[in-house]
């Protein structure tokens, strides 16, 4: 009895099964065609019509793991070396530059791309700048073998194959991503827009193995974004809740909140001139970014102004004093919160910094609603 109950729920759930079998087999297939690896090295076997070069015994590394960059390379011969490179086809450019120094600017790149009508592309440039102006198509130093380059898109993926006439390749090998919002380089000018997203690594090639580098200065960046963060964005915003909901600890809240607002000033004032010093190492494009800066920045010297010009309690311009100081003090808070935002967007820092930043101003706004749900039940 138990036997035919088993196989009457069976015959019941099969088509469940068998659906669910069918989803699980699609989304292996699907990684399978967006995935690759160097333990895959089959994948090239299956392009050997549409690679013209040599491809079975080339060295490979996974060079950028995130985007699911493989780099497959090998010395072809006196002055010369075989590269591969594959990458997600995401609809836009994907760029592999040799620097001097593991910078991007001053590399030379060879950039590959699939047009929307089907066409494979790839160009060379000269990475002279961070502006379109000066990324300079059909330029820089190296020697591309045009009869064996090609570019083929297959299984969502997109695979870069050339040839360098070179006695050795640099090491430093920057690597990006066109974002899939903008097109594709196009005739005539073959003009590319900024990447999405880079990175940059120190290749070995003896032994396939290499390092990422670090982006330049990027602990000052680091610095740059925590100074600001907890002078503007955590510390400023504490100290006026202190000054907002705990008056009735006279004349402590008084010590906290210009203690709290101080070290705010403080961290965030050299935050401000970390980002100075930044910009100018970096040449970066960050005029919104400044403007508002140096904004918080001046707003933050007024209410230091304002602290030493504070008139007595029982003055009759202090209803005036109060006005300028609260009104002051809410947009220096509300300017640090977007620019705080603006600056993880413009450093790429990822989402981990939103979010770390959004909870600390969950955290605040919860207490602020609690404590003015609690003064308005005192009035």
């Amino acid at each position: 009895m138990i036997k035919k109950i088993s196989m009457v729920k069976l015959l019941i759930n099969l088509p469940f099964l068998l659906i669910l079998a069918s989803n699980l087999l699609s989304l292996h297939m699907i990684h399978g065609q967006t995935q690759d690896s160097c333990g895959s090295n089959s994948i090239l076997g299956n392009l050997s019509g549409q690679i013209f070069f040599d491809t079975s015994s080339l060295n490979c590394f996974p060079v950028w793991s995130s985007e699911n960059f493989v780099l497959r390379y090998a010395q072809a011969g006196p002055s010369l070396w075989s590269f591969v490179l594959s990458a997600p086809n995401s609809n836009s450019y994907v760029g592999m530059g040799f620097s001097p120094d593991g910078a991007m600017v001053g590399s030379s790149a060879v950039v590959g791309w699939v047009a929307s009508d089907g066409s494979a592309n790839m160009r060379k440039y000269f990475l002279g700048g961070q502006t379109p102006s000066q990324v300079l198509v059909d330029q820089g130093d190296l020697q591309i073998i045009g009869n064996t380059s090609s570019v083929i898109s297959d299984s969502s993926r997109i695979y870069m194959a050339f040839q360098l006439a070179i006695d050795q390749p640099r090491r430093q090998l920057v690597y990006s991503v066109g974002d899939n919002s903008n097109l594709p380089p196009n005739t005539p000018s073959f003009r590319l827009t900024k990447h999405r997203t880079q990175m940059a690594i120190s290749l070995n090639y003896a032994s396939a193995q290499g390092s990422r580098i670090k982006a330049p200065y990027s602990n000052l960046k680091r610095a740059h974004g925590i100074l600001n963060m907890i002078g503007w964005g955590i510390l400023i915003p504490t100290g006026a809740i202190v000054a907002r909901y705990l008056k009735h600890l006279d004349p402590l809240w008084f010590y906290a909140h210009t203690g709290i607002q101080s070290l705010g000033f403080i961290l965030g004032f050299s935050g401000v001139i970390a980002g100075l010093v930044l910009e100018d190492r970096l040449d970066a494009n960050v005029n919104k970014h400044k403007g508002l800066g140096i904004t918080i920045l001046a707003f933050g010297c007024l209410q230091v102004l304002a602290l030493l010009a504070r008139p007595t309690i029982d003055a009759k311009t202090r209803k005036y004093w109060n006005w300028y100081h609260y009104s002051v003090g809410r947009l220096m808070i509300l300017f640090a919160i977007v620019n705080i935002f603006y600056g993880i967007h413009l450093a790429k820092a990822g989402s981990s910094w939103n979010a770390g930043y959004g909870v600390v101003l969950g955290i605040l706004f919860t207490t602020v609603l609690i404590l003015e749900i609690k003064l308005l039940k005192k009035k």
